[in-house]
């Protein structure tokens, strides 16, 4: 099988991704990140009713058609506690923020601009005119009104709109669930030592936060050794769970000890393809089990993370309903880069701004698809294309931001 291109290998497991349509109800307090599955409408007004924006008095205008104007305060307006008369000719109803604005008033002076007066009387010392410092009912949104449209991922700022309108529960889409297994006779869990030829797994746990940080759950089914009865058991838990996406990190390849492909194989997989021309990546795997999409992640950490980057987020998010990132950006190569072979590069490299806010995009001088702490500390990709000419330093380069 020839090796294929990134953007075609992109296109290809992207074409057969459908949103995940089931919907789960949710309390206000559980939905943050949740992806709204219908659009939300106001149940209520806001504000329902005229409400004063400041601490003042709220009177008449045209009781106060100049500075000096005096006016005898009736009453007093709070917030949960309206006055129940109206304000007629020369009167004033001390009011604070939030309160009703009392029958008859359109006007709000605020405390500052009024002069107390023996007598429960003000005297005035700014002009007002209609409407200053009202909240105008309905001003924020109205019943009925849809404030959120369908496929809004929640934050902060949408759920308190949404406790506003007086919703305590939501509509969302389900999260999509991806099973994520890695395989390897020599691979330890955190925390383990180590014997010879031994090593700590820990892609998974940056595939794992990856997944999360775009709308998926992840059913995690841990670290299974190569020999096919192991990788088939882990599989049949992912089709049991309903797995949209099964995700496997390492074995994906051909070789003697790289089961993984086989045995899905065997299970029923179909093979869509399985080797990219890019740089570090080569062996990753796309096919599906039924309706279970299966990604086939390199062993390597790097590898495994450039490709989550390239290929598992974007899937993960058409699932999820939400929108493709923008990663791509421009920069200018720090120093001269080498000629490209036939598979694209991604380098890591260091950001920083030049005098004039350019973004300078500095390689790392060792690019090996194993070293972690080289991929933890840059902050983006540089794309190298296939047969691309050597680039001269200070030449235009095109980036992958790694934190956008």
């Amino acid at each position: 099988m020839a090796l294929l291109p990134v953007s075609e290998a992109k296109a290809r497991l992207l074409a057969r991704a459908r949103p995940v349509e089931a919907t789960q109800d949710v309390s206000l307090a559980d939905a943050n990140s949740r992806v709204l599955a219908a659009p939300l409408a106001a149940r209520l007004t806001q504000p329902p009713f005229d409400a004063s924006a400041m601490d003042g008095y709220a009177l008449r205008a045209a009781d106060a058609p100049q500075i000096g104007a005096e006016l005898s305060v009736i009453g007093t307006a709070a917030a949960g506690h309206p006055f129940e008369g109206s304000v007629d000719a020369g009167q004033a109803v001390r009011i604070f923020t939030g309160a009703p604005v009392p029958e008859g008033a359109d006007t709000i002076l605020i405390q500052e601009d009024a002069e107390p007066l023996d007598g429960q009387r003000i005297r005035t010392k700014f002009a007002v005119t209609v409407g200053r410092h009202i909240r105008p009912r309905g001003q924020d949104f109205t019943e009925g009104e849809t404030v959120l449209p369908q496929a809004t991922r929640l934050d902060y700022t949408h759920l308190t709109v949404a406790a506003a309108m007086n919703h305590p529960r939501l509509t969302v889409y389900r999260k999509p669930l991806v099973a994520i297994l890695a395989t390897g006779d020599e691979l330890l869990v955190p925390g383990s030592i180590p014997a010879a030829g031994q090593i700590i797994a820990s892609n998974s746990f940056g595939v794992r936060a990856l997944v999360e940080d775009n709308g998926a759950e992840v059913l995690d089914l841990g670290i299974v050794r190569d020999n096919r009865d192991s990788i088939s058991a882990a599989v049949d838990m992912a089709r049991k769970a309903n797995a949209d996406v099964l995700v496997t990190l390492g074995g994906a390849s051909v070789g003697d000890h790289d089961l993984v492909q086989s045995t899905l194989k065997a299970a029923g997989m179909e093979l869509d393809f399985w080797r990219i021309a890019m740089r570090p990546g080569k062996p990753l795997m796309v096919g599906s089990l039924g309706e279970m999409q299966v990604l086939g992640l390199p062993g390597n950490p790097v590898a495994s993370l450039v490709c989550s980057l390239l290929f598992l987020e974007p899937l993960v998010r058409t699932l999820a309903h939400l929108p493709q990132r923008r990663r791509e950006a421009q920069a200018f190569a720090a120093r001269e880069l080498a000629s490209n072979d036939q598979r694209q590069d991604y380098l890591r490299a260091t950001l920083t701004p030049d005098e004039g806010g350019n973004l300078v995009a500095d390689p790392y001088r060792k690019q090996d698809s194993s070293m972690m702490k080289v991929f933890a500390t840059s902050d983006a990709l540089i794309v190298r294309p296939p047969h691309a000419p050597a680039l001269a330093a200070g030449a235009p380069c095109p980036i992958l931001l790694l934190r956008p």
